[in-house]
């Protein structure tokens, strides 16, 4: 098994590297007007590569505003372009898992994700935020123990806000053995299949009301 190591100095983020994703949202949002009230999905290419998402939840509107292999750094970037023009009932967010390849360290993702939740709540500040847990894969697990310790620092720091909440996908994305179930991620064993995706899909069931 190939293990992806962290570089020893993280590079800032370049937001801007985003545009062209962001400019397709907005041409797709002025093709087609978005749902109103809906359950905000932003972050990362798992968000992004969620192609079931709007079928997943019967019922429930949804918008993907995932993009690239963005950080938290860059998905705060774009707030006033990608979260507040859709007033959302709620925002569910995964990042922080390309912060941690880029050589962050559980601290830093915290203070990412309290910068997008600050952010967010400038602008609309009674919305909840979910933060989906940094999910374990085989092609990052040299990394776990940073992600573990990332979940927990930002699980208990939601814990200090009625608008927060923690979605712990990590453990229902492991086998009895402590390493990620086999089958759930594509070829990269980085990304997740449909049977990936239902995991996540479950979890995050009770979450969306």
């Amino acid at each position: 098994m190939l293990l992806s190591v962290p570089p020893a100095v993280a590079q800032p983020p370049d937001p801007s590297q985003w545009e062209s994703d962001i400019r397709a949202f907005e041409a797709a949002d002025a093709a087609r007007k978005p749902p109103a009230g809906a359950m905000l999905f932003i972050g990362s290419s798992s968000i992004r590569l969620w192609s079931t998402l709007e079928t997943d939840f019967p019922g429930v509107p949804v918008i993907n505003r995932g993009f690239g292999g963005s950080q938290l750094p860059d998905v705060a970037a774009y707030v006033d372009r990608i979260v507040t023009p859709y007033q959302p009932r709620k925002v569910i967010v995964y990042c922080g898992a390309n912060d941690i390849d880029a050589g962050r360290s559980a601290a830093e993702v915290l203070a990412g994700y309290q910068t997008l939740v600050q952010a967010i709540h400038a602008r609309l500040p009674a919305t909840p935020i979910a933060f989906i847990a940094v999910a374990p894969n085989p092609a990052r697990w040299a990394q776990i123990e940073t992600v573990r310790e990332a979940n927990r620092l930002v699980a208990e720091w939601s814990a200090t806000d009625r608008r927060l909440s923690f979605i712990d996908v990590h453990q229902a994305m492991l086998g009895p053995d402590g390493t990620p179930m086999p089958g759930i991620f594509v070829d990269d064993k980085l990304h997740m299949n449909e049977k990936g995706y239902a995991i996540w899909r479950a979890v995050l069931g009770p979450h969306l009301k």
